[in-house]
């Protein structure tokens, strides 16, 4: 069975960070990631997805990220219950993330990641020409 998420999106709010009982830090924030088709007419919809981060990862995230940055989220949905103050139950589904990377922002900060380089976009240089000769296909 599989189960992995791979997000990309603008963060709605700055993160928010918090510690469990034993000291685990845990942070949360919602993504905002646009649909590919709107309603027509030019206008734009999107969907918001609360993620979680755990440990040293939430931290990064909680440090470096802030409302408005891009950012690719890697990970698994999860589903969960529990009882408000009112007795009702209520159900919540949450992207947990394994990575998370700065897709835009200031040069040299620490990568969100857990330690790993932020990605290099491949289609960075998309509208430059490439030169080839008929040599160097490989059809």
């Amino acid at each position: 069975m599989l189960n992995r998420a791979v997000l990309v999106g603008r963060l709605t709010r700055d993160p928010e960070l918090r510690y469990t009982a034993n000291g685990t830090a845990v942070a949360t924030f919602t993504l905002a990631v646009d649909r590919r088709f709107g309603r027509g007419q030019g206008e734009r919809e999107a969907d918001f997805i609360p993620i979680v981060t755990w440990q040293k990862l939430a931290e990064t995230c909680a440090h470096y990220l802030r409302k408005g940055r891009l950012v690719a989220v890697e990970g698994r949905i999860q589903t969960r219950s529990y009882e408000n103050n009112e007795g009702r139950r209520v159900y919540v589904t949450e992207v947990v993330a394994d990575n998370v990377q700065f897709l835009d922002g200031a040069r040299g900060q620490a990568p969100a990641d857990g330690g790993h380089p932020p990605a290099v976009d491949p289609f960075q240089d998309e509208a430059t020409p490439i030169d080839l000769s008929d040599d160097e296909l490989p059809f």
